[in-house]
C-alpha cells in the first residue's frame, strides 16, 4: 500500500481538527446561525456548479429518495453543525475534539440496534471503557461531581451532536442510495439550506462581521468540500478499516491546534480521560469478534 494514499485520510482529519478550532474561534465573532447557514450556502453553491448539471439529468432516480436524503441533511449539515457550533459557546475545543472521537463506538451502537448488526466484544468492551474515560474527562477527574452535577452544557450538546452525525453515517450504509457521493452530497446541503435559512432569520438574521469571513470561508470549502473529497480518495485506496482507523487522530490534532493557536491547558484529567475513550474507540475498531461467539467458547 502506498503512503501516498494515506496523506489523503490524514490531511482530511487535519482539515476537520482545524474546523473544531474554527468553530471555538467563531464564538463572539460570528452568531452559531450565521455560519451554519452562510456555510453550507457556499458549500452548495459550489458544489452546484460542479455538479448541478448531472444531479438534475438524474431527478427521476433523485425523487423518490428525496425524504431521506433530507433526513440525512438535517442529521449531518442541520443538527450536527448547529449543535457543534452552539457548544463551542460553553465547551473547549480539547473536549470537543475528544468528544468527535466518541462517533465510531456511536456509530457501531446505532448499527447494532438500527441495522440489527451483531454485536462485538470490542462493541461492548471498549464501549465501557470509553464511557468511563468520557466520564473521567467530563467530570474533570472527579466522576462522582458528574453524578451530582451532571455534564457541561456544551459537552452535552457536542455529544449529542456527535450522535447525530454518527446516526447519519448508519443511515446513509442503511439506504444505499444510488447515486454517487458528491451527488448524494449536493442533494443533502440544498435540503438543509433551507432549513438553515429559516433559522438564520429566526436568530434575526445576524450579519458576517469581516472578522467571521474567513472562518465562514474555511467551513464553507476546505471543510466542507476539499476534506470530503480527501476522505473519498482514502476510503477508496485504504478501504473503510483503515480509513476509519485514521479518524483516531482527530483529538490529538484538535488538542496540539488549541494549544498553540488557542492557549489551551492540557490537564491532567484530559490526558486519561481522553486517553482511556481513545483506547476504547481502538478496541470498538479492532475487537471485531460477535460477542455470542466469544460466549460459547468460553462454555
Amino acid at each position: 500500500m502506498q503512503a501516498r494514499h494515506y496523506l489523503f485520510p490524514v490531511f482530511a482529519v487535519l482539515i476537520w481538527a482545524i474546523n473544531t478550532i474554527v468553530s471555538k474561534m467563531a464564538v463572539g465573532v460570528i452568531d452559531p446561525a450565521a455560519i451554519s447557514f452562510f456555510r453550507w450556502l457556499l458549500a452548495g453553491v459550489l458544489l452546484a456548479l460542479a455538479f448541478g448539471r448531472p444531479v438534475w439529468k438524474l431527478r427521476a432516480v433523485v425523487k423518490p429518495w428525496l425524504g431521506k436524503l433530507f433526513v440525512l441533511g438535517m442529521l449531518g449539515m442541520v443538527m450536527y453543525q448547529c449543535l457543534a457550533y452552539i457548544a463551542a459557546q460553553t465547551t473547549s475545543a480539547t473536549n470537543m475534539g475528544i468528544l468527535a472521537s466518541m462517533m465510531p463506538l456511536l456509530a457501531v451502537g446505532l448499527s447494532v440496534l438500527l441495522l440489527g448488526e451483531a454485536a462485538t466484544v470490542g462493541g461492548v468492551c471498549g464501549g465501557l471503557v470509553s464511557l468511563l474515560g468520557l466520564a473521567y474527562l467530563l467530570s474533570h477527574g472527579d466522576p462522582a461531581a458528574l453524578l451530582a452535577h451532571g455534564a457541561a452544557t456544551g459537552d452535552g450538546l457536542m455529544l449529542l451532536a456527535c450522535l447525530s452525525y454518527a446516526g447519519y453515517g448508519v443511515l446513509l450504509k442503511r439506504w444505499k442510495i444510488p447515486l454517487n457521493n458528491w451527488h448524494s452530497l449536493l442533494v443533502q446541503v440544498w435540503c438543509a439550506v433551507p432549513v438553515l435559512f429559516i433559522y438564520y432569520l429566526s436568530q434575526s438574521a445576524p450579519p458576517v462581521t469581516k472578522a467571521g469571513l474567513p472562518l465562514v470561508l474555511f467551513a464553507g470549502i476546505p471543510a466542507s468540500i476539499l476534506a470530503p473529497f480527501m476522505w473519498m480518495h482514502g476510503l477508496a485506496k485504504l478501504g473503510p478499516s483503515r480509513a476509519t482507523t485514521l479518524m483516531n487522530l482527530l483529538p490529538v490534532f484538535t488538542v496540539m491546534i488549541a494549544m498553540l493557536f488557542l492557549g489551551e491547558t492540557l490537564h491532567a484529567y484530559d490526558v486519561i480521560g481522553g486517553g482511556v475513550t481513545l483506547l476504547g474507540v481502538l478496541m470498538v475498531q479492532l475487537l471485531k469478534q460477535p460477542l455470542r461467539r466469544a460466549k460459547v467458547k468460553a462454555a
